[in-house]
């Protein structure tokens, strides 16, 4: 019975760029090339990674299997597992996602490129990927002869080996996905059953517009755009700062503990419909996106739904009791994002808004447990002040004595592996970081209880309502 495949591309789609530099260095390291450069070597890759493959650089390409001969072949190959280790830290992080996607639904996962099998072999085997598919040299006598073997994998020629390996291969290509960003593959994603543009080059965004074909992006979550290379929340964290937002002053510290790189799970309190600006504002000092999950109800909203999905946002729908959210917020976690949670689900209300003790829900333990990511807790205060639950819009106006926004973030919560206690634990570390008048009890005005309910609610159905959500469950 014939099998599916999954077939990438290798640069500009596993690879942000082009992977030429670092198997030049490589093969001058092992002494094959000359110290000094090829004449405009610089520029083609320039090229290469700012407008996608092109025929000069493919020339030189082909050419390369001339310049090659007389190489051993033994030392070109460790030229390629120089390179190789180091492709391998460079190759994008959701593409890491989708190749053990394809893996655990039983496919095939090639590697199909020009780029010499010698030199992205062991790029392949650290990846993990089943088969390569590519440019073969000729040898004579442990030395490469100047001459190719089989098809030069381009174009037509990709086309070519592709159809013969899945013929090897028992493939049945019209079951099979392919992933590429040049125009120059059109024929190949045009050859499989399920063909997927990757950070198309200017002729491939056309094509992939005709066709209907899906595109998407291995550096930003599935169903982010990107803008000139560039994502939505990526472009909006120069404007997220503090003197932007008169309405509201910050006092934000520990930000140290939010790590510069790899994942991260940011768990806070939830306040009020301005935590995830405030949250936004203090992770955005790192320099760094975070992926937030949200209720249903923010992403079925119009414009707003789609702002949120536009950030990387992850719609959780409680009612369902869907994995769902947490498997996706697990791949952002593994593509090494931050992905935030706010374990109490909801906005207190009620009484239940000034009780010192914080009762969350069980997802953020499960995600630990589950991607291994540490947990960083943030406590937030005097959001409320800013965006009160009584309010459909923050005050905006009050600019001549705003609020003051306090967050701190805390060290890495110590986790024992069992959710229901490393719920406790996360919430206590995240009631530690808030100040003294929060972990004491307190009744409050009518006035008070009011800001905490939405617009013609009663504090009684409320309190009824919290009562029930007293008993521990899932997210």
């Amino acid at each position: 019975m014939s099998r599916a495949a999954a077939i990438f591309d290798l640069d500009r789609t596993l690879l942000a760029g082009a992977s030429g530099p670092v198997i030049s260095r490589s093969l001058r390291a092992m002494g094959l090339l000359p110290e000094s450069q090829l004449p405009g070597e610089d520029f083609l890759f320039g090229l290469f990674n700012r407008f996608g493959e092109n025929r000069p650089s493919m020339i030189l390409t082909r050419h390369g299997a001339r310049l090659a001969g007389g190489w051993r072949r033994e030392v070109a190959q460790q030229a390629g597992k120089l390179a190789g280790e180091v492709l391998a830290d460079n190759v994008q992080p959701y593409a890491r996602v989708v190749i053990d996607e394809h893996h655990q639904a039983g496919r095939v996962v090639a590697i199909a490129t020009t780029t010499p099998y010698d030199m992205v072999k062991p790029f392949a085997e650290l990846l993990g990927i089943d088969q390569v598919i590519a440019t073969r040299y000729g040898e004579d006598a442990g030395h490469y002869d100047g001459s190719i073997v089989g098809p030069f994998v381009w174009g037509k020629g990709k086309l070519e080996a592709v159809r013969t390996w899945a013929a090897e291969h028992d493939i049945s290509l019209a079951d099979s996905y392919a992933y590429s960003d040049s125009y120059y593959d059109a024929a190949l994603l045009g050859a499989v059953g399920h063909p997927v543009v990757v950070n198309p080059d200017p002729r491939m965004r056309f094509i992939a517009l005709a066709r209907r074909w899906p595109t998407v992006f291995f550096d930003v979550p599935p169903g982010v755009p990107k803008l000139a290379g560039v994502e939505p929340q990526q472009a909006l964290l120069p404007f997220l700062r503090p003197e932007l937002v008169p309405y509201a002053r910050f006092d934000i510290e520990g930000t140290e503990h939010l790590p510069a790189r790899g994942a991260a799970i940011i768990c806070g309190n939830h306040r009020s419909y301005f935590d995830p600006m405030a949250l936004g504002m203090t992770i955005a000092r790192r320099g760094r996106p975070v992926r937030f999950l949200g209720k249903r109800e923010v992403f079925d909203a119009p414009l707003v739904g789609d702002l949120a999905r536009a950030m990387g946002g992850i719609r959780v729908d409680r009612g369902t009791g869907s994995d769902e959210p947490l498997r996706e917020a697990a791949a952002a976690l593994a593509a090494g994002e931050l992905v935030a949670v706010m374990p109490q689900g909801t906005i207190p209300r009620g009484r239940a808004f000034f009780d010192p003790v914080l009762r969350g829900r069980w997802g953020a333990a499960r995600l630990a447990e589950l991607s291994g990511a540490p947990v960083i807790p943030v406590g937030l205060w005097g959001t409320e002040r800013v965006w009160p639950r009584s309010a459909r819009v923050p005050n905006v106006w009050n600019v001549t004595s705003p609020p003051t926004v306090r967050v701190r973030v805390g060290e890495p919560v110590d986790l024992v592996g069992e959710p229901g206690a490393d719920t406790e634990r996360i919430m206590s570390a995240v009631v530690e970081l808030l100040p003294a008048e929060a972990r004491e009890w307190r009744e409050p005005t009518a006035e008070e209880l009011a800001r905490t309910l939405p617009p013609g609610a009663s504090s009684d159905a409320v309190d009824a309502d919290h009562e029930n959500e007293r008993r521990p469950g899932s997210d």
